[in-house]
């Protein structure tokens, strides 16, 4: 860590508290819409905008970048995302917690780019997938560790959210200093590279990248609301979203390891047929409820790796290009996996139930094996 640029450090510090926010305040968020009487639908919805507005935005990240600077980006996110995080604690207006979501996406392109972009313009080759994997798992540990707040601490809903927007006012004065604005992310002397290059130029890791966001992301609030429904308290219902959180803590480092030794389409076909057997194993969850909860660490674990490996491939494979390019590409498939998630989940468990939550994952991680499975070798 020593090699690192000054500033890093606090970048991936300030991401953490990110996502101990996002986490904590998402399925609290969950719960007080199906207490409000909102459907699995409707819940999924306010889930999947922000995710909108970072898979809208992120193709504009990379000129933006190079015009304001990728340090005064972040911040700007950040200060996005707390006055989102502060308005639901104003309101109960649906319509207005939609606008909350899209301005907290706004917030999330910034910072979450900036925070990716960085790590693989500036840490070094031989140790990406170890240092990239423990970033990584640090993120799992805050994602984990927000919705089990609840029951840990026993705060009530509007007390959760303001925990939450604490975390992003904390986030805002570590990265404060000087040296987080100097923090570059791309070559000084080369053209500044388009999402839609980046896109053309590794399009199977970006699949790769949106069946992880499905998984790590985009199933926490409807899990949680779905348990919420079947009478579990508030602290039970967001474990679920707690279970998601430990699972990718607890396979980030070791998936950043395989990656520095082993071939990444074995790794990631290995993972896709695992996502495949969990899909199956949920649709039994009416009869077993405990399977939720294992199949939420299944979830969480492997679509996290899912998502780590294509970071870790783009270090790799955008070293002589842009990447910041690299990582919007991936960032633009994660998104549009999270906003795909909550919303066909809700769909799915509103008609079909937890047979059709588990058939449809189970297809879409099919999906990704089959593609894994026919390209070639040297890919």
């Amino acid at each position: 860590m020593r090699h690192l640029p000054p500033g890093l450090g606090r970048v991936m510090l300030g991401t953490a508290l990110v996502v101990l926010s996002y986490s904590l305040l998402n399925p609290v968020l969950a719960v007080r819409l199906q207490m409000a009487g909102a459907s699995s639908t409707a819940i999924g919805l306010v889930a999947m905008l922000p995710f909108i507005s970072v898979a809208l935005l992120v193709p504009l990240v990379p000129r933006l970048f190079a015009r304001i600077g990728v340090g005064q980006a972040y911040r700007i996110g950040l200060v996005l995302e707390l006055i989102a995080c502060l308005g639901y604690l104003v309101t109960d207006a649906y319509l207005a917690w939609c606008l909350f979501g899209l301005l907290a996406g706004v917030g999330a392109a910034a910072a979450w780019n900036a925070t990716e972009a960085l790590i693989a313009h500036n840490v070094p080759a031989s140790h990406r997938g170890r240092l990239t994997g423990l970033y990584q798992a640090v993120l799992g540990a805050a994602m984990a560790a927000g919705p089990l707040l609840p029951g840990l601490t026993r705060i009530d809903s509007l007390q959760a959210n303001g925990v939450a927007a604490l975390a992003l006012a904390v986030a805002l004065v570590v990265t404060a200093p000087a040296s987080v604005t100097a923090l570059k992310a791309m070559h000084d002397d080369g053209p500044v590279m388009g999402i839609g290059a980046a896109l053309r130029f590794r399009p199977a890791l970006v699949w790769a990248a949106i069946v992880g966001g499905v998984f790590e992301v985009g199933l926490g609030s409807v899990t949680t609301a779905y348990g919420s429904q079947t009478g579990l308290s508030l602290a039970a219902a967001t474990s679920i979203a707690g279970a998601l959180g430990i699972g990718s803590f607890l396979l980030q480092y070791p998936t950043g390891w395989l990656a520095d030794h082993l071939p990444p389409r074995r790794l990631f076909a290995g993972g896709a047929a695992l996502l495949v057997l969990s899909a199956l194993a949920f649709t039994q969850a009416v009869h077993w409820p405990v399977l939720i909860w294992v199949c939420a660490v299944a979830w969480g674990a492997i679509g996290g790796a899912l998502y780590t490996l294509s970071m870790i491939r783009v270090a790799h494979d955008f070293a002589d290009t842009s990447a910041l390019a690299g990582t919007s590409a991936m960032i633009a498939g994660y998104t549009a996996g999270g906003a795909l998630g909550p919303i066909v989940s809700g769909w799915a468990f509103d008609h079909h139930g937890v047979a059709g939550q588990g058939l449809w994952l189970g297809l879409l991680a099919l999906s990704l094996l089959l593609l894994q499975l026919r390209r070639p070798a040297s890919t």
